[in-house]
C-alpha cells in the first residue's frame, strides 16, 4: 500500500493509508476500471468527522480525493503552467519539460508496485482499463491532460507514464515571437498564410511544439470563419469564437464503438466547414482529407510528425498507402492540397520554426516535393519567390 501514502506529508500519511486500508473496494472499483464517484471518497474522510474536527475532514477529503481521484503526487507538476510533458519512467524517475527541454522533477515514486498503481488509477480516470490483459492505454484525464501508460514486461522497471498537458490558453503569433519561436519575417510570413486561406502542414517532432503554433494559427482566422477541428485525442486550444471539435473514440475491449477519424473527417464536410482542421495526420484519414481539401475546402490545415520539409511527400505517400492510394494519386492529392509546410525543431534548446517550405511538382515526373522557402533568421532559400506569388507578398 505504499503508493497510498509516500506522496503525503508525514502527519497525513498515516490517517489517509488507514482510511483507504479499510475501503479496498474503492481500490477494487479502480482496478476495475470503474472511478468511485468524489461522494463516495468524501464519504470516507466524513466517518471520522468526529475525532478530526472540520478542519481535518477537509483536509482528508482534499488527500483522499488527490489519492483517488487525482494524480497524487504528480498533480503539482500538472498544476504548473509552464509544464507541457511529465513522463514518469518506472522508478528511476520522474522528468518534465517546460518548454527547454526535459528535466528531472523532484518527485520520487516508492517501488514498482507504486508506480503500477498509479498508472491503473490514471487509466481509471481515462475511462479506460489498465492490466496484464491490456497492458497499455491512450486516454484523455479529467481537464485534457492527454495519458499514454504501459506496464511490464512490455517495459522495464515499472510502469511508465507519459502525460500531455493541454496550454490553459493559447498563445499567439504575437507571443510566439515573443519567445523568439518565431523570427520578424517568418511571423509575417504566418500571418499571410492565415490571410491568403492557403492549406498549410505543420511538422517536426514530438514535442517540438507543433499543436502550440497550429492553435495560434488558428487563433489568426478571422471570426467570421466557422472551423472544424477533427482529432484523436484533443489536444489543441484554439481561442476562437466559432470551433466545432470532433473527437475520435477508441474501441471498448470487445472491439466494438470506435469511431476513428476517418468517419469524422467525412462527417466534418456535411458540417459547413469553412476550414477543416485535422488535429495529426498519422493513418488512412488522409485520403477524405486530402479529397476535402481539393474540393473547395480552402485554407485548412494539419500537423505531421516529419524530419524536415523534404521529408513529407514521402510521409504522405506512406499515410496514403495505409488508405489504398497508389503512389501518384498520392502526389496528385498532396500537390493539388497542400501548399506551404512550416517545420519546428529546437534552436538553442528552443522550440523554433526551422523552415517553411513551398509545395510544387517536379518537371517531367510531376511528383510532389516541397522546396524550401524560408530557413532560420529569415534567411530566402530557393522557394522564396514562389511562396512570395503565392502569399502575395512584395
Amino acid at each position: 500500500m505504499s503508493d497510498r501514502r509516500d506522496h503525503l506529508p508525514t502527519g497525513d500519511r498515516i490517517a489517509v493509508s488507514d482510511h483507504l486500508a479499510t475501503n479496498d473496494h474503492v481500490w477494487q472499483q479502480i482496478r476495475n476500471g470503474k472511478p468511485p464517484s468524489p461522494d463516495a471518497v468524501d464519504g470516507i474522510a466524513d466517518r471520522d468527522a468526529v475525532r478530526l474536527g472540520a478542519d481535518g475532514v477537509a483536509r482528508l477529503r482534499r488527500d483522499l480525493r488527490s489519492e483517488v481521484l487525482g494524480a497524487g503526487p504528480l498533480e503539482p507538476l500538472l498544476d504548473d503552467p509552464a509544464v507541457t510533458d511529465v513522463l514518469v519512467n518506472g522508478v528511476d524517475g520522474v522528468w518534465v519539460d517546460r518548454g527547454d527541454g526535459l528535466q528531472p522533477a523532484p518527485v520520487s515514486l516508492a517501488d514498482t508496485d507504486s508506480v503500477r498503481r498509479l498508472a491503473v488509477r490514471l487509466a481509471t480516470l481515462a475511462g479506460q482499463r489498465l492490466d496484464d490483459a491490456s497492458p497499455w492505454v491512450d486516454g484523455l484525464l479529467p481537464g485534457g491532460v492527454r495519458l499514454h501508460a504501459i506496464l511490464p514486461p512490455l517495459v522495464a522497471d515499472g510502469a511508465h507514464l507519459s502525460l500531455r498537458i493541454p496550454r490553459r490558453t493559447s498563445p499567439d503569433l504575437t507571443l510566439l515571437h515573443e519567445w523568439r519561436m518565431l523570427d520578424d519575417t517568418q511571423a509575417r510570413v504566418l500571418r499571410a498564410v492565415v490571410d491568403a486561406r492557403v492549406s498549410f502542414v505543420i511538422t517536426g517532432g514530438t514535442g517540438s511544439g507543433k499543436t502550440t503554433l497550429l492553435g495560434a494559427m488558428l487563433r489568426a482566422v478571422a471570426p467570421g470563419e466557422r472551423i472544424v477541428l477533427v482529432e484523436d485525442t484533443r489536444e489543441l486550444a484554439v481561442e476562437h469564437p466559432h470551433v466545432v471539435r470532433l473527437q475520435g473514440r477508441a474501441a471498448n475491449v470487445e472491439g466494438r464503438g470506435g469511431v476513428t477519424l476517418t468517419t469524422l473527417v467525412r462527417q466534418s464536410l456535411r458540417m459547413r466547414p469553412d476550414r477543416l482542421v485535422v488535429g495529426e495526420a498519422r493513418g488512412a484519414e488522409v485520403r477524405e482529407m486530402l479529397s476535402a481539401l481539393n474540393t473547395g475546402h480552402e485554407g485548412g490545415a494539419s500537423t505531421l510528425h516529419a524530419n524536415a520539409v523534404a521529408d513529407v511527400p514521402a510521409r504522405f505517400e506512406a499515410l496514403g498507402a495505409l488508405a489504398g492510394l497508389p503512389y501518384d494519386a498520392v502526389h496528385a492529392q498532396f500537390a493539388s492540397a497542400i501548399d506551404i509546410v512550416i517545420h519546428l525543431g529546437r534552436r538553442d534548446g528552443r522550440r523554433a520554426v526551422q523552415e517553411i517550405g513551398v509545395v510544387t511538382r517536379q518537371g517531367q515526373t510531376r511528383l510532389a516535393e516541397v522546396v524550401p522557402a524560408l530557413g532560420a533568421g529569415g534567411g530566402r532559400l530557393p522557394g522564396w519567390p514562389v511562396l512570395c506569388r503565392l502569399l502575395g507578398l512584395p
